[in-house]
Order: C-alpha cells, then structure tokens, then sequence
C-alpha cells in the first residue's frame, strides 16, 4: 500500500490556520489532522479548508480531531501557546508556554505517537528544548523552526538590495529566534559571488548598509506585530517547507533550531543553525566556518537561552 503521509497540528490560531491553508495550497501532506482547545473554531477551519478541496493540487483529507489521533501520525506540528504582544520579547513568554507545552507534549506522548515533532511557538529555541526533554524522544526528532523565517527575511532584504531574486541569495541567520540572533556575512553569497567581495568591488555597497538591512531582519517581529498584532504568514510557510523537506525525504539544508553536543562549542542547548533535515528529522547539523566576531556573538546568543531556560525549566519540572 502507498504510504499516506499524516500530520497533526496543534494550536488553529493565526499561525496555525496559516500553516494548514499553505500545507493544503501546498499539497504536501496526505491527512492533516487539527486539534485545538477551541473545538468549534478547529472544525470551522476544517470546514472551511475542505470547501476549498477542488482548487488544491492535491486531496489532503483535513479534519477535526484529538490528541489520541497523534498515535499515527509522522509529524505533530505545535502552533499552540500564549502570543507575544506589542512590547513583549519572544523571551517574555517562557514560563507560561513552558507550562502549556507540558501538557500537550504529555498528551502526544500518551497516544503513542512516534513520530517527529516540529516547534513553531515562542520562544521556540527554549519550546524546542523542553518538548525534547518531555517527550524522551531522540534529538534528531523534535525541529525547532529556528530562525528558518529570520534567514528568509534575510535574503529577502539582501537580494531587494543587490536587485536579485531571494532564491539565488545564500545567507544565513543563526542564534537563538530573537533579540540575540546574528548574521553570517562571512559565508553570504549573492549567485556565488560572497557578499563582502560584492562590497570591496562595487562602491555602491556599504558594510554600513548590511547592518542596517540585518536590524531590520532581526526587528521585523516587531514592526508586524506593532501593525497588525501578530505575525503568521511567513512563519507558515516556513514551517511548510520543513514539512515538506521531512515527508518527501529531501535532505534540504534548512536553518532551524537543533539540540547542539559539541557543535559550534555549545552543548544541550536548542538553537537555530544550518541542519539537513529527511524523513528521520533532522540528519545532522551544518557547521559554518564562522570568522572571530561571529563565533563571539553565536557563544553569547547561546549563554543567553541557557540563562533563561534553566531556572525556568527547573519551576516548571518540579
């Protein structure tokens, strides 16, 4: 029999209703499963999401359902979770997510899913990191989406400054999904020329300018959720091309947020890095050959989340 592909997800709020009209626009996934707190909400989107089944490329069979539907499923998707409001840090958010994140990973978990899980909510690195430790699953099966959306933006920006298409620009940003994050300019590439090279040729381009181009990476949270209150496009699709690297095994190079054990100089800490990622998760992780001042900053981006994470992953698991 041909193996149906099946995902659960948890939480059909903005980000998770984003994700579930991507992934059947999409046609990714063979069943797509939705589970939320608010049930009429949860089957309001189902309904709405099969009504337009005829102009998908592909018949995903979406439905309402509950925890105990996540015994079969390849990947859980977990969109649920407190938001992050006009002034607040993705950081603001640990204790209370931390403690929702409990209770839905336990209830994973007692399904008898085996499966692959796929973090979206905020703080995600830290999320990341405790799904780990409460579902006993190996690392290489619990994916953070990182700062996936971070190095999107980042080329986007990059390739509206040098007027090239964002998918011929290769950057990455790495670090924790937040206010720590930081740019790796020293293997950037515009169609395979380095980014810094581009600079030294053409004075057109400043250093200067990349700075600023990166501020703007790094607060665009910030400015989206000032205008409209939340941010969710973006973050949908990028959790959509994870989804998709993961069920069509592609082994794709994607920056999201991995359990680090030597890597890079850190260990037990989840943050967001180059990793190949297939249908077992998350195959190994890609370590860029960073230049002094991006090591400093990655190291300090790393003692940040560790700071923030072990005393309140020690409330919360008393």
């Amino acid at each position: 029999m041909e193996k149906v592909n099946r995902v659960a997800l948890i939480g059909t709020g903005f980000v998770g209703s984003s994700y579930a009209f991507a992934l059947v626009n999409q046609g990714i996934a063979d069943e797509l499963i939705m589970i939320d707190l608010n049930e009429q909400k949860a089957m309001g989107d189902v309904m709405d999401l099969n009504h337009g089944k005829a102009f998908a490329p592909h018949p995903t069979h979406v439905r309402f359902g509950n925890y105990k539907d996540c015994k079969n499923v390849d990947l859980v998707v977990i969109c649920a979770g407190a938001n992050q409001k006009p002034g607040e840090t993705r950081l603001d958010l640990v204790e209370k997510n931390l403690r929702i994140f409990k209770n839905i990973v336990d209830n994973v978990m007692d399904s008898g899913f085996d499966g692959i899980f796929l973090v979206a909510t905020n703080p995600v690195d830290i999320l990341s990191y405790a799904t780990w430790k409460f579902s006993s699953l190996p690392k290489e099966r619990v994916i953070g989406s990182g700062t996936i959306l971070d190095t999107a933006r980042f080329r986007f920006l990059l390739g509206e400054y040098f007027n090239v298409a964002p998918k011929n620009v290769h950057a990455y940003i790495i670090g924790e999904h937040g206010d720590s994050e930081l740019p790796v300019y020293s293997s950037a590439d515009v169609g395979s020329i380095p980014v810094l090279k581009m600079i030294e040729r053409n004075k057109e381009y400043k250093l200067e300018d990349l700075d600023e181009l990166f501020l703007n990476v790094r607060d665009a949270a910030y400015q989206i959720i000032e205008s409209k209150g939340a941010t969710f496009y973006g973050i949908a699709m990028g959790l959509v091309r994870i989804t998709k690297a993961i069920l069509r095994n592609e082994n794709s190079i994607l920056t999201v947020s991995a359990l680090l054990e030597g890597e890079y100089n850190e260990e037990n800490v989840y943050i967001g890095v180059p990793a190949v990622i297939n249908r077992d998760g998350i195959r190994e992780i890609v370590e860029l050959d960073l230049n002094k001042e991006e090591e400093e900053k990655f190291a300090h981006s790393a003692h940040v989340l560790k700071e923030i994470l072990a005393p309140h992953f020690e409330e919360v698991t008393k």
